[in-house]
């Protein structure tokens, strides 16, 4: 339920009268005064909203009174300015600055600014993919939430996060339940959910896409990584952490040899769907079981009266370690799943109208070659830790070359892998791509609302892209390495209680940090241990990467939109 109230201040000089007329579906305040020429009348509107789904009527109402009061109270040049120190406090956190590409830099703040408008009083509920931007998706939540708007937030604002992942964590029984109805053990969240049901009908680009569990148990983890708070844990993560790792041992199963397998699995590519072994859901799923047995470690009691065993720890890390990951010799990539390098090539030349979903029937994408979205290549981005430079250099190589991205979540990702490996200038494109597609409308669907995930991947593409941002090993680590088109990148982010500002051009990155908890921080910059210190900002050279192979080609017209061609 939600609730609204509306007051007014009226100042005008001589006799005023003032009515209110609320029903049902209309509420309406009259004024009547008299004015002379020259005399002025202010009105000065308060409005209140409030909702839940599980308070009362009186008390939403009694909710939205008091905020009203409140407002009131503080008078208008009192909520500008708590509104303004609100922001001012955000983008001290958050700012990134692009000299030589204006476009990005009016894309990343408008992105960042949606970010905020969507989560910052989320209070326990989902964050939408379109935000409060539309009406696209019928204001459901997907996997973008944790896997792409979060971990921005966990860098600029983690108060939101943490309204996000309480929210998320108030569904663990609806996911139980569903698990259950399975014939699982665990937990299973839904693909699209408002309030924790399962609303996909679509099996295979649905709940076979079991990779949200991980996804949801990542958020959590990255979150205690980066802000160092373990009370989230304690409070509601640990439990779904734990849930979530006994769905993969109950999904998963070792076959004669021991290996640990994953079938009937969709990971991120929706075009090959079912599957046995997807790398990235295998490597979530790993990572999901190694992250619960430590919480549970660190959470000794509250492990064990939720159930939890020494053995049952034991066999989720045999089951993690022992994780199939498939890779084919011959070509020297791995395999986006078991067997995937080993299907029919897809004909790009003779089937060139995209998106492939509403013009080509799934028996025909599933058999083949032919990739949605970055599937391998994320595995790259959030597991980068399990992948050596070689590998990440002949994987783009090979995934950049059957991708026709036809979803909005793929060119930021494609952005940091290829700047990581070297193609910088495609991944500048990429970048572009992914923070413009709403400013220029590139889907030609922006009407239905801004695409968040895309808006979020405007900052991983220019931070975690070329600001070389990691975290997967739970220390911060940065390299930045700029292409041409960018003079200077400048942000922001919040490390455990810290505020730090990198500064990064072609030739060398400076870090200053800020106020926190300490006096010094211990960062990784190039693989190598950096101290910082609060009162003198640390200068260094850039690493310049060179890349292994030359930058590899698109599908037939599915080229990254080009930023020169799109600025003419």
């Amino acid at each position: 339920m939600m609730a609204a109230g509306m007051e007014h201040e009226v100042e005008v000089p001589g006799r005023v009268e003032i009515t209110t007329d609320a029903r049902p579906d209309l509420a309406r305040t009259t004024v009547i005064c008299g004015l002379r020429p020259g005399q002025k009348l202010r009105i000065v509107k308060y409005l209140a909203y409030g909702w839940s789904s599980l308070r009362s009527r009186p008390a939403l109402r009694d909710q939205a009174a008091g905020a009203l009061h409140g407002a009131r109270y503080s008078g208008w040049q009192g909520l500008l300015d708590a509104q303004r120190a609100y922001l001012d406090d955000f983008w001290d956190s958050a700012d990134v600055e692009v000299e030589g590409d204006p476009e990005c830099q009016q894309a990343v703040r408008f992105g960042l600014f949606h970010l905020l408008q969507a989560s910052a009083r989320a209070e326990r509920r989902a964050i939408p993919s379109k935000g409060l931007t539309g009406t696209g998706y019928d204001g459901h939540a997907f996997w973008d939430t944790e896997g792409f708007v979060l971990p921005v937030l966990t860098y600029t604002a983690p108060h939101a996060v943490a309204d996000a992942l309480r929210w998320r964590a108030s569904t663990l029984d609806l996911a139980k339940e569903r698990a259950a109805e399975l014939g699982l053990e665990g937990a299973a969240f839904p693909w699209r959910t408002i309030r924790g049901q399962e609303s996909s009908a679509y099996w295979p680009a649905g709940t076979a896409a079991w990779h949200i569990n991980a996804d949801i148990a990542m958020a959590f983890e990255r979150y205690r990584i980066v802000t160092g708070d373990g009370s989230l844990e304690e409070e509601c993560g640990l439990a779904v952490l734990i849930e979530t790792a006994r769905l993969w041992l109950s999904l998963g199963h070792h076959d004669r040899h021991g290996v640990w397998h994953l079938d009937g699995v969709t990971g991120p590519d929706e075009y090959t769907a079912v599957v046995r072994d997807n790398v990235f859901t295998n490597l979530m799923a790993a990572h999901n079981l190694h992250t619960a047995a430590d919480a549970c470690l660190r959470h000794p009691e509250a492990a064990e009266a939720m159930g939890v065993t020494t053995e049952e720890m034991a066999a989720w890390r045999d089951a993690a370690d022992a994780a199939n990951i498939p890779y084919d010799e011959e070509l020297g990539v791995h395999q986006q799943c078991e067997g995937f390098t080993t299907l029919a090539e897809w004909d790009f030349e003779a089937n060139t109208t995209y998106p492939l979903l509403l013009h080509e029937a799934y028996v025909r994408l599933y058999p083949a070659q032919v990739i949605k979205q970055a599937d391998l290549v994320l595995a790259m981005q959030w597991q980068s830790h399990a992948f050596t430079p070689e590998q990440k250099a002949r994987n783009v190589d090979y995934y950049e070359r059957r991708m026709v991205r036809d979803s909005s979540l793929s060119a930021c990702t494609q952005a940091v892998m290829c700047a990581e490996v070297g193609h910088l200038e495609l991944a500048h494109d990429y970048a572009y791509e992914a923070a413009l597609i709403d400013l220029r409308d590139l889907h030609r669907n922006t009407r239905d609302g801004l695409h968040m995930a895309s808006l979020a991947g405007a900052w991983t593409a220019l931070v975690v892209g070329f600001g070389g941002l990691r975290d997967d090993e739970g220390i911060l680590s940065i390299d930045p390495q700029l292409p041409d088109g960018i003079s200077r990148l400048r942000f922001r982010l919040r490390w455990r209680g810290f505020r730090l500002i990198v500064d990064a051009n072609h030739t060398d990155v400076t870090f200053i940090l800020g106020d926190g908890p300490g006096t010094q921080l211990t960062m990784r910059h190039a693989g190598q241990d950096l101290t910082l210190h609060t009162d003198t900002p640390s200068t260094i050279a850039v690493r310049t990467r060179k890349p292994l192979l030359p930058p590899p080609p698109q599908p037939p017209g599915r080229e990254p939109v080009h930023r020169r061609a799109l600025a003419r």
